[in-house]
Parts: C-alpha cells; structure tokens; sequence
C-alpha cells in the first residue's frame, strides 16, 4: 500500500482544514487508517482512527470534538476534517494504514506498515 497525504496549508487559528490520504492498492478497505502528527522538536504524536469499516473511530484527547476521520473505501482515501484550529495543531500531519490488531493498539506508531510522506500544517494565531 502507498499512500499520499495532501490538503496541508496555512490557515489563522479557529480556521478549517481537510486532510486527505489516498491509497494505491485493492486491499485498502482491509485496513485500519490513522493520522499522526509532529511539530518541530517533538515526537510523532496520534491524532485519530479509523477501522477499516468505517463505523469505529478514536482521537486524541486533544483534538476531540474539533476533528473528524472518515474514509470513503470506494475511492480508497481517508480524510481528516479539522476545525476550530488551533496555533498548537501546527505540524507535519502523517497519514499511516496497518492491522492493529484491536482497539487498544490504535494508537500505537509500530503497528501501522505504511505511511504516507506527510502533509504540513500551520495555524497562525
């Protein structure tokens, strides 16, 4: 599976943004999908899951309420819907695909195989 992130930019602080992460492959709706984030200085931190169905997903404290996951397996692509953007939400945002394994592993880096190469995002207060 490869996968491209895009939809990353500049935007002022309570602005929107959507993520996409499209997926070459057929085996796409097989997977767990999730986006994780960086900002300079820091460790690769998660932000939000999704199963491969659709009807199961799970955020980081930080963002709940602000973001929204979904995928559209048809077109083998999943989404991050953000709003209410804060200056803090400033990072390289990385999309990644794997089999977790369960829902107490989905925010775990090692069990996601694939990445994409990482979408910037900045909030300007």
């Amino acid at each position: 599976v490869q996968l491209q992130a895009s939809g990353g930019g500049l935007v002022l602080a309570g602005g929107s943004l959507r993520l996409s992460c499209a997926a070459s492959g057929r085996t796409f709706s097989r997977y767990d999908m999730a986006w994780f984030r960086q900002a300079p200085g820091k460790e690769r931190e998660f932000v939000a899951h999704i199963n491969w169905s659709g009807d199961s997903t799970h955020y980081a404290d930080s963002v709940k309420g602000r973001f929204t996951i979904f995928r559209d397996n048809a077109k083998n692509t999943v989404y991050l819907q953000m709003n209410s953007l804060k200056p803090e939400d400033t990072a390289i945002y990385y999309c990644a695909a794997g089999s977790v394994g369960g829902p107490l592993f989905y925010y775990v880096r090692n069990k996601y195989d694939y990445w994409g190469q990482g979408t910037q995002v900045t909030v300007s207060s």
